[in-house]
């Protein structure tokens, strides 16, 4: 059994103070629609990627929401939660429950509503995807514990202040690119360094903002994927664990999660990381996508700030990485970023992605990461079906 995912939806990734998470998330599953060319009479199941709409906006059950305001019911529909990989794990939900044969077209989709809460709230909402009592309890925060990563990094390895900011730089320039973008602006390695210190090494451009938005997905099985015309097939998925303290970590400058989920995707794939033509990262902060090249296994441990600094992430670098924007320059709506990232991969290997387009690409890989890297989710795609 092969699965094929055949529709995209996405909002734009903002502050929207004008509309409400059911809002978003209608607009990004009627895109989907839209996209696939079917009735939403023709979805069997869905598949609810959230982190924490209870604590941002009073909301739960967001599965029958969603399903309700959808016109979906009575079709089956469950929320699912990993915090900054919720909707990544929805997508693998929505892939595992066509593998089983038990549908043949099932939708996977994110949101999440953060601007409705003041920024402090909403960092403390945040961290309930760290360690509440050996982390949040304390004061930390995720750029701070992120900020120790980096500060690990940069003494082990020699990484520096410098190859961090080219991270925020390059994705935001492919954000420039894309309307979606909530930043869709150009900044410089200097501007990135003389930006406000949040956590030391991590400066303001080094960090993810906070967002509005959904997105969602279409998925259907071999049997029916012929019916469409530019089907992208899932070649490999792999999800992994890891301590939910960074301070219970074997290491501080790698995320174990990902090399594990990584190698079950590459393995399922038949692929190694050379054959990855593309990849959407996590970037909640710049150190995240320095770590995640090396993980991914697109460099030595150790050199992932050399492969940005000599340009091998660029569009028209070795390994574009990022090649709309990431989490820096698009945004970071937790619970919708993982499909987000999905579907910006679908969208360049269909090859029609006009001003964002990536020459060539036929393989595309997408890493969302939950916490600190206490959940890893990566998922790999091809124009070509699998044997």
């Amino acid at each position: 059994m092969r699965v094929a995912v055949v529709g995209v939806g996405q909002t734009k990734f903002d502050e929207h103070w004008e509309k409400s998470l059911r809002d978003l998330s209608t607009e990004a599953g009627a895109l989907a629609l839209r996209d696939a060319r079917i009735d939403g009479r023709d979805i069997q199941s869905l598949y609810v990627g959230n982190m924490s709409a209870g604590r941002f906006i009073g909301q739960e059950h967001l599965g029958a929401l969603a399903a309700d305001q959808a016109g979906l019911i009575p079709i089956p529909a469950t929320r699912c939660e990993a915090a900054c990989a919720s909707s990544a794990l929805a997508f693998r939900e929505a892939y595992f429950s066509i593998l089983s044969g038990q549908y043949d077209i099932v939708m996977a989709a994110g949101s999440e509503k953060m601007t409705d809460l003041k920024g402090t709230d909403a960092i403390a909402t945040l961290m309930g995807a760290g360690d509440q009592e050996w982390e949040s309890a304390i004061g930390l925060t995720f750029v701070s514990l992120y900020a120790l990563m980096a500060r690990r990094h940069m003494e082990k390895y020699g990484t520096t202040r410098e190859q961090l900011a080219m991270v925020s730089v390059n994705n935001h320039r492919n954000g420039t690119l894309n309307e979606l973008a909530q930043f869709p602006k150009e900044i410089t390695v200097e501007q990135v360094l003389k930006s406000p210190l949040i956590s030391d090494p991590l400066r303001l451009l080094d960090c993810s903002p906070i967002t509005d938005g959904a997105t969602a997905v279409i998925l259907v099985s071999e049997r029916l994927a012929k019916k469409f015309e530019k089907p992208i097939w899932i070649l490999g998925s792999g999800q992994a664990s890891d301590t939910l303290a960074l301070h219970h970590r074997k290491s501080m400058t790698e995320l174990l999660s990902t090399k594990a989920a990584a190698k079950k995707a590459y393995e399922q794939a038949g692929l190694k990381p050379k054959d990855i033509d593309i990849s959407e990262v996590h970037d909640c902060f710049s150190i995240n996508e320095i770590i995640a090249i090396e993980d991914l296994g697109f460099c030595e441990k150790g050199k992932g700030g050399k492969f940005v600094e000599d340009g091998k992430i660029a569009r028209e670098g070795e390994k574009p990485i990022n090649p709309t924007g990431g989490l820096k320059s698009i945004g970071h709506p937790v619970g919708a970023t993982g499909i987000r990232q999905i579907s910006d991969i679908i969208k360049q290997l269909r090859g029609d992605y006009g001003k964002l387009q990536v020459k060539d690409a036929k393989t595309g890989l997408a890493l969302n990461i939950g916490g600190s890297g206490a959940t890893a989710v990566v998922n790999i795609f091809g124009r070509d079906k699998p044997k």
